[in-house]
């Protein structure tokens, strides 16, 4: 309740206390009224009859009869009044509560009345209840996200429902930025559980802690692990691409083969850019494009080829590789031409990268699968080469299952699909190889055309500051202003004020959110106190006002989603080695073993052999 309000209410008590007691006085005046209306009205009528008998019979005659007839007329007349209203019984005055209590000291009065509580449920539930519908200020389009920060009113989202549906934005994309620990997953993660839940597939292409896996096998999807000991994928392997192809037939499979080979060339020229820090010259690409070509005429159908196969190929040389070289017959020209290319490819092979992408694919993707996470959390934090070929290899194979979806939609062989991507920890990945980069930004400028969504997450616009040239931090800037939805978390002022030159934030909106970025008080002494920003957001689309807005996390999605696994004691393990250690010291205080004080055979060990003492 306003304040306004609240000084209205107290108005009212006060004037209807007054009023009570206006009419209590009222009423007695109005009987005292009264009773002297009744005595005059006899004294009148008296002195009228005197007169009239004094002027007929004389001035001494009418005088005494005149005052006698008046006087006692009006006298009894009052008298009877009198008596009527002292024998009547009195009326009980009513005893008025104000709504609030009353005032004065210990009066009970209460300044704030709590609101009722509030329910929110759809037409279909309540239309018995409260048969009526009303307007909300906040999107109810998308997955419920939380509350209104000021409104406390339902806030829905997501890239996906709001480009398809509601028609908020012109680009399926989310970019979210903010400070570690304030739960910029989390509130992704509940994106890709509601989107889960209408058919959408999630594609989690590189989980780099995990954060997401566990969700992924919740909602019954596949997880596939990739890493050293872990598995790996085989870069030649057309996948999901190759089977469509094989099921359109006709010149649409032709179509499909040939983008196929394409994604196949570029992940292999990706690998070799990885190893040697540089891209690949233009005639090495024409070179590997006629491997692979002939590997694939000459290959039976059901046997993968590998990288190792490639080595082959360019130690025979065949006629349509070496003619790719200009060699014109002669040996040494060939192998000028093709070395480098061989020795870059027996560095993969024999290097760090050999282990995951000399072999076959250890688990291919299921098409079908409701949701898909490629956890390569189990390559470690220094390991960036190999961190970079397994993005860019999962991000390969992950959007050639997309396109392979969408060519059986086409030709009616498979219901129509969507696909949510999430990409985490942005900062790491574009480190990692440039060529991340160019497939990123192709995509956030495709994505409309691919029917995927996609969520970019990361800290503050200063990690595409760290890339390495300068075409590098031009196109991460892009991501940002290419968004369809940009979300902030807690961010200092500065980082506010940058990104405000980018989307268009007011300062009240920079002062809100750099007050999320404050740490909790030196004085919070409680358990699992959380940061004063943890759970807020600003939803900011093109130029409209912000949304900010409140997440609260229910227990399974706690249970699904901790960033802090580390950080968490491992209960049962705890409560293991206690009663392991119980369980101990109660053997050898049966058995007396040595070094127990009072045990027998020890020192100070005597009839009373086994007994502990103090």
């Amino acid at each position: 309740m306003s304040r306004r309000e609240q000084k209205r209410a107290e108005r009212a008590d006060r004037l209807a206390e007054e009023r009570q007691a206006l009419t209590a006085v009222d009423g007695g005046r109005s009987g005292r009224r009264e009773r002297r209306t009744e005595k005059a009205t006899g004294t009148t009528a008296g002195t009228t009859a005197g007169n009239a008998a004094g002027k007929s019979a004389g001035h001494t005659a009418g005088k005494t009869p005149g005052n006698v007839a008046g006087k006692t007329p009006g006298n009894a007349a009052g008298k009877a009044a009198k008596a009527a209203s002292e024998k009547a019984p009195a009326k009980p005055k009513e005893l008025f509560v104000p709504h609030r209590g009353w005032y004065g000291v210990g009066g009970g009065r209460v300044g704030y009345m709590d609101p009722p509580t509030m329910w929110r449920a759809t037409t279909v539930q309540a239309c018995g209840m409260w048969p009526f519908a009303a307007g909300s200020g906040s999107p109810m389009t998308g997955v419920p996200l939380g509350q209104h920060l000021f409104t406390g009113a339902t806030v829905c989202g997501d890239p996906l429902n709001w480009f398809t549906r509601a028609r908020y934005i012109s680009n399926p994309s989310l970019f979210m930025l903010g400070m570690p620990g304030l739960g910029k997953s989390t509130l992704v993660n509940r994106m890709l559980i509601g989107l889960a839940a209408t058919g959408v597939v999630p594609l989690v292409l590189g989980d780099l802690k995990p954060d997401y896996a566990d969700t992924v096998r919740a909602l019954g999807g596949q997880v596939i692990s990739i890493g050293r000991g872990r598995g790996g994928i085989n870069v030649l392997d057309p996948g999901a691409m190759g089977e469509a192809a094989a099921k359109i037939g006709g010149e649409a499979g032709e179509v499909l083969k040939a983008e196929a080979h394409g994604r196949v060339l570029n992940m292999v020229a990706a690998l070799i850019t990885i190893v040697r820090g540089r891209p690949m010259d233009d005639h090495e690409q024409s070179v590997l494009s006629a491997v692979l070509h002939h590997l694939r005429e000459r290959t039976t159908e059901g046997r993968a080829l590998l990288l190792p196969d490639v080595l082959r190929v360019l130690t025979e040389g065949p006629p349509r590789v070496r003619a790719v070289t200009l060699d014109r017959g002669d040996d040494a020209r060939y192998r000028d031409a093709v070395d480098p290319l061989h020795r870059s490819l027996l560095g993969i092979l024999d290097g760090p990268l050999g282990d995951t992408f000399a072999s076959e694919t250890s688990t291919r993707i299921d098409p079908d699968a409701p949701a898909v996470c490629i956890d390569i959390s189990g390559i470690g934090e220094a390991d960036t080469q190999l961190t970079a070929a397994a993005m860019l290899a999962a991000w390969s194979d992950g959007l050639g299952t997309v396109a392979a979806s969408h060519a059986l939609a086409d030709a009616g062989l498979a219901p129509r699909r969507w696909f949510f991507t999430v990409l985490d920890e942005l900062w790491r990945p574009l480190r990692a190889a440039s060529g991340i980069v160019d497939r990123i930004d192709a995509l956030t400028r495709l994505n409309r055309s691919l029917g995927l969504g996609d969520a970019k997450i990361t800290h503050t616009l200063k990690d595409a500051e760290a890339l390495g040239t300068d075409a590098d931090r031009a196109k991460a800037r892009g991501f940002v202003e290419r968004a369809g939805m940009v979300v902030c978390a807690g961010l200092p002022k500065t980082e506010m004020e940058d990104l405000g030159k980018v989307v268009g934030l007011s300062r009240r909106e920079i002062d809100l959110v750099s007050s999320w970025s404050s740490p909790p008080g030196w004085g919070v002494n409680g358990d699992n106190e959380e940061p004063p920003g943890r759970g807020r957001f600003l939803i900011k689309v093109g130029g409209r006002p912000g949304i900010p807005i409140k997440v609260a996390i229910t227990d399974a999605e706690r249970r699904l989603h901790n960033t802090n696994t580390r950080w968490t004691p491992n209960e049962d393990a705890v409560e293991k080695a206690a009663a392991h250690a119980a369980a101990q010291v109660a053997r050898a205080a049966r058995e007396g073993v040595h070094g127990f004080p009072g045990a027998a055979g020890t020192p100070g060990g005597g009839p009373a052999a086994g007994r502990w003492t103090a």
